[in-house]
Protein backbone atom coordinates (compact mmCIF):
# COMPACT_ATOMS: atom_id res chain seq x y z
CA UNK A 1 0.00 0.00 0.00
CA UNK A 2 2.78 2.37 0.65
CA UNK A 3 4.53 1.81 -2.52
CA UNK A 4 0.94 2.75 -4.27
CA UNK A 5 1.00 5.78 -2.22
CA UNK A 6 4.51 6.74 -3.08
CA UNK A 7 3.75 6.24 -6.46
CA UNK A 8 0.91 8.30 -6.56
CA UNK A 9 2.81 11.32 -5.18
CA UNK A 10 5.30 11.26 -7.28
CA UNK A 11 3.09 10.83 -9.82
CA UNK A 12 0.97 13.49 -8.91
CA UNK A 13 4.50 16.08 -8.13
CA UNK A 14 5.79 14.94 -11.56
CA UNK A 15 2.35 15.91 -13.22
CA UNK A 16 2.50 19.56 -11.29
CA UNK A 17 6.00 20.38 -11.81
CA UNK A 18 5.38 19.79 -15.83
CA UNK A 19 2.16 21.88 -15.18
CA UNK A 20 3.97 24.79 -14.12
CA UNK A 21 6.52 24.47 -16.58
CA UNK A 22 3.69 24.71 -19.62
CA UNK A 23 2.57 27.87 -17.81
CA UNK A 24 5.73 29.68 -17.45
CA UNK A 25 6.25 29.01 -21.67
CA UNK A 26 7.68 32.27 -22.74
CA UNK A 27 7.95 32.11 -26.35
CA UNK A 28 6.12 34.01 -28.68
CA UNK A 29 5.65 37.99 -29.26
CA UNK A 30 4.99 40.04 -26.02
CA UNK A 31 4.18 43.73 -26.04
CA UNK A 32 5.42 45.32 -22.77
CA UNK A 33 4.99 48.74 -21.10
CA UNK A 34 6.97 50.42 -18.76
CA UNK A 35 7.69 53.85 -16.95
CA UNK A 36 11.02 55.69 -16.52
CA UNK A 37 11.39 59.22 -14.98
CA UNK A 38 7.29 59.56 -15.49
CA UNK A 39 7.13 58.51 -18.63
CA UNK A 40 5.46 55.35 -20.29
CA UNK A 41 7.59 53.58 -22.68
CA UNK A 42 6.47 50.36 -24.86
CA UNK A 43 9.00 47.31 -25.77
CA UNK A 44 8.71 44.20 -28.06
CA UNK A 45 10.01 40.98 -26.61
CA UNK A 46 10.56 38.31 -28.70
CA UNK A 47 11.12 34.58 -27.61
CA UNK A 48 12.06 31.61 -29.61
CA UNK A 49 13.08 28.26 -29.32
CA UNK A 50 16.34 27.45 -30.85
CA UNK A 51 16.82 24.00 -30.39
CA UNK A 52 16.55 23.02 -26.58
CA UNK A 53 18.27 27.09 -25.91
CA UNK A 54 15.76 29.79 -25.93
CA UNK A 55 16.76 32.97 -28.11
CA UNK A 56 15.35 36.36 -29.06
CA UNK A 57 15.08 39.80 -29.69
CA UNK A 58 13.94 43.21 -28.05
CA UNK A 59 12.92 46.16 -30.04
CA UNK A 60 11.68 49.83 -29.31
CA UNK A 61 9.82 52.43 -31.22
CA UNK A 62 13.25 54.46 -31.69
CA UNK A 63 15.58 51.46 -31.78
CA UNK A 64 15.79 47.99 -34.11
CA UNK A 65 15.34 45.03 -32.78
CA UNK A 66 18.66 43.86 -30.60
CA UNK A 67 19.56 40.20 -29.90
CA UNK A 68 18.59 39.08 -26.19
CA UNK A 69 21.73 37.72 -24.35
CA UNK A 70 22.10 35.02 -21.86
CA UNK A 71 18.48 34.16 -22.12
CA UNK A 72 17.05 31.50 -19.41
CA UNK A 73 14.25 30.35 -17.94
CA UNK A 74 13.77 28.52 -14.45
CA UNK A 75 11.33 28.01 -12.08
CA UNK A 76 8.69 29.90 -14.15
CA UNK A 77 11.52 33.41 -13.95
CA UNK A 78 13.12 34.86 -17.54
CA UNK A 79 16.26 36.32 -17.39
CA UNK A 80 18.13 37.92 -20.04
CA UNK A 81 20.14 40.81 -20.84
CA UNK A 82 19.58 43.57 -24.10
CA UNK A 83 21.81 46.48 -25.57
CA UNK A 84 19.47 49.72 -25.40
CA UNK A 85 20.85 52.79 -27.58
CA UNK A 86 20.18 56.15 -27.09
CA UNK A 87 21.66 59.16 -27.96
CA UNK A 88 24.76 56.96 -29.47
CA UNK A 89 24.83 55.85 -25.61
CA UNK A 90 24.41 51.83 -25.88
CA UNK A 91 23.32 50.85 -22.20
CA UNK A 92 23.18 47.04 -21.41
CA UNK A 93 19.62 46.16 -19.55
CA UNK A 94 19.00 43.07 -17.44
CA UNK A 95 15.82 41.87 -16.91
CA UNK A 96 14.25 39.54 -14.91
CA UNK A 97 10.35 38.68 -15.37
CA UNK A 98 7.97 36.43 -13.89
CA UNK A 99 5.50 34.56 -16.79
CA UNK A 100 2.13 33.57 -15.75
CA UNK A 101 0.30 32.52 -18.47
CA UNK A 102 -0.14 35.35 -21.73
CA UNK A 103 1.58 37.82 -18.77
CA UNK A 104 4.74 38.70 -17.83
CA UNK A 105 5.88 40.99 -15.34
CA UNK A 106 9.22 41.99 -13.42
CA UNK A 107 12.05 44.32 -13.22
CA UNK A 108 14.55 45.64 -15.53
CA UNK A 109 17.50 47.05 -14.15
CA UNK A 110 20.52 49.54 -16.18
CA UNK A 111 23.11 51.71 -14.97
CA UNK A 112 22.65 55.26 -15.61
CA UNK A 113 26.00 57.14 -14.16
CA UNK A 114 27.15 55.02 -12.13
CA UNK A 115 24.14 53.81 -10.27
CA UNK A 116 22.33 50.88 -10.79
CA UNK A 117 18.23 51.51 -11.28
CA UNK A 118 15.25 49.67 -11.60
CA UNK A 119 12.15 50.08 -13.07
CA UNK A 120 9.05 47.23 -13.50
CA UNK A 121 8.08 46.15 -16.40
CA UNK A 122 4.40 44.10 -17.41
CA UNK A 123 3.53 42.78 -20.47
CA UNK A 124 1.43 40.59 -22.74
CA UNK A 125 1.87 37.99 -25.30
CA UNK A 126 0.37 38.74 -28.76
CA UNK A 127 -2.00 36.47 -29.90
CA UNK A 128 -1.68 34.36 -33.03
CA UNK A 129 -4.10 34.54 -35.94
CA UNK A 130 -5.31 31.67 -36.80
Amino acid sequence: MKTILSAALVLGLCGLAGAREEKANPVGTWKCEYDIGGMKRMSTLTIKKDGDKLAGTMSWPDQKETKLKDVNLKDGELTFSAERVLMDNRIPVEYRLTIDGDKLKGKGAAEFGGKKQEFDIAGKREKKDK
